[in-house]
């Protein structure tokens, strides 16, 4: 497809994935005829790639592959399914039906708290989507638009109840969230049980054939970066006066992902465009996703991301149409700053005089094992709980709103079901993406070993007596940028299995990219070369200096000032 007087025009050369979206009746596809089909667990054709629009990926057990292939067996086809959830808000009552359906109706029994404010499944047979999805609905939410080529869970600073700016920022999160959410009646039809309607469907903001590649949206309150912001499409920077948001700075372009030795495809961090006022907010929202619809790449899709686009026409003509379709003049960039970003653990009195407790919870993962009871304790916590669960995009969860009379009780649950634990630094802030059994990408492992990488890492720490500082450690199983590992002061990439490329120097705020340190090494030398880098750091760094930025200075690798240039030499 190519832009043609603002308006989509299909190509011969266009992608697999634009022919699908284009024949799907917006996104119906012959999903409903699947799912009366009972001799197979999966998905077959086209309905593959559409199921993801609505919140759901087809994955097998990579562990079981092999046997299962042998004893000649189709692969064990289950579910991943993501909950919509602008800014990772719900009520604890709902949560023990959160609870509830995965305890009884996935294979895994677990929870997963991703890096995107939400929470989702994995391991929901063919058979039990449609409860899972009616399930959603009882507790007023649903997985639409949450994965493929739709904006998806729009990410706001954490915790809204510690001010009234951050209970504003939260607003405009589900604001944007359901303005641009796709509007194809498709969704309640197949899995909702409703009739369909008489009318036609129509796409006013995202169109007949949705969007070029996925695009993620944030709103953020300074200065806090606790949703890694420069890492997405479209950025909201609350800037504030009296105590009230006022208006945005607007950053976009932000992404992560990239394809092993592809050196047309780079991570970029979002740009500034300009301030707008409050009340243009979804004007420009809308100007700027139906500018990336109509002038982003539809016929190669590793080019087809919003970074890409601005890179093809340059950020000044992408700002320009964006003023144009708005009819909003983009004001300077007002200044703002961040200092951090993670979570803040413990209690926290908020703006009502409840209280707010930061529970951190390894790998996002909730699950009951020997050591932690950590489904059942949040279990027990919903059930006495009046207030909310908070979910960050750090993957913990914040139980906020505790009355004066009920936060003795809810520390004496989390304390005894091992919810509050002395952990270090370097472990707080600690990241992983999903990778192996499910991920289909996964190229090496990153949820399963980032315990026992952080636990070595620690012992480094320890031996040069720098054990109580922080550094921002992540692992990602394969390029494609779900662990943020190139947001972090030290990344791990996977590249094939026990192998990974090494990345070092972000830095602390998530506003640089690192540099590649070494390629294709296996764990052994990882944790050689880090204690290496992190000795020359207990003995040479400056009073107070980062990791990140230490190794930059030194020279020990190069900073990256522009990626497309940078990121590969």
């Amino acid at each position: 497809m190519k832009k043609n007087n603002s308006k989509i025009v299909l190509e011969k050369t266009m992608t697999d994935a634009e022919r699908i979206k284009y024949n799907s009746n917006y996104l119906r596809g012959t999903i409903i005829d699947d799912l009366k089909n009972e001799i197979t667990n999966g998905f077959s054709g086209d309905n593959f790639s559409l199921i993801r629009f609505h919140g759901m990926y087809q994955q097998d057990d990579r562990d079981l592959r092999l046997e299962r292939n042998e004893q000649k067996l189709e692969p064990r086809y289950a579910m991943m399914l993501r909950c919509r959830l602008p800014g990772g808000i719900i009520k604890a009552k709902k949560w023990l039906k959160i609870d509830n359906f995965a305890s009884q109706y996935t294979l895994y029994g677990t929870i997963r708290l991703t890096n995107r404010q939400t929470f989702q499944f994995h391991g929901i047979l063919k058979k039990k989507l449609k409860d899972a999805h009616k399930m959603l609905q009882d507790i007023e939410l649903d997985s639409l638009g949450t994965a493929n080529d739709v904006n998806r869970n729009v990410l706001c600073t954490s915790n809204p109840m510690e001010s009234l700016i951050h209970q504003e920022a939260y607003e405009w999160a589900k604001k944007i969230s359901n303005f641009l959410l796709p509007q194809t009646k498709a969704y309640a039809e197949i899995w909702l049980d409703q009739k369909k309607i008489a009318t036609t469907d129509k796409e006013p903001i995202l169109g007949k054939t949705y969007l070029p590649r996925k695009f993620k949206t944030t709103v953020v309150v300074p200065p806090y970066n606790d949703v890694d912001l420069y890492a997405n499409d479209m950025n909201f920077i609350a800037i504030t006066k009296n105590k009230k948001i006022i208006g945005f700075n607007v950053l976009i372009g932000g992404g992560l992902s990239f394809i092993h030795g592809n050196k047309n495809t780079w991570p970029f961090l979002a740009r500034e465009i300009g301030y707008i006022s409050i009340k243009d907010t979804l004007s420009v929202a809308k100007a700027i996703v139906t500018t990336q619809r109509d002038w982003g790449n539809r016929t190669d899709r590793s080019n087809a991301k919003t970074r890409y686009t601005i890179h093809n026409f340059s950020l000044s003509a992408f700002k320009r149409e964006v003023e144009k379709r708005s009819n909003v003049n983009l004001e300077p960039i007002r200044t703002y700053n961040f200092i951090s970003r993670g979570d803040r653990f413990g209690w926290i009195k908020d703006i009502n005089n409840n209280w707010n407790l930061t529970l951190f919870i390894p790998n996002g993962r909730i699950y009951d094992n020997n050591n932690q009871l950590l489904k059942s304790g949040l279990s027990k916590i919903a059930k006495i709980h009046e207030g909310n669960f908070r979910l960050t995009s750090n993957q913990n969860i914040i139980v906020s709103e505790v009355s004066e009379k009920n936060k003795s009780k809810i520390e004496k649950i989390a304390l005894s079901y091992g919810l509050i634990n002395k952990i270090t630094n370097l472990r707080k802030y600690a990241m992983a993406c999903v990778s192996f059994p499910t991920c289909p990408l996964a190229m090496s492992e990153a949820e399963r070993v980032l315990s026992s990488f952080i636990t070595k890492l620690e012992n480094i720490m320890l031996k040069y007596h720098v054990e109580n500082e922080t550094i921002i450690f992540r692992i990602s199983g394969c390029p494609n940028g779900c662990g943020r590992s190139l947001l972090a002061e030290i990344g791990l990439i996977g590249k094939s299995i026990g192998r990974y490329n090494l990345y070092i120097g972000g830095n602390r705020i998530g506003s640089r990219i690192p540099k590649i340190y070494k390629e294709n090494i296996t764990e052994n030398e990882i944790f050689t070369h880090l204690e290496h880098l992190i000795e020359l750091w207990s003995t040479q760094r400056k009073e107070k200096e980062d990791f990140g930025d230490f190794v930059i200075r030194k020279g020990i690798v190069k900073e990256i000032i522009n990626p497309i240039l940078d990121f590969w030499n």
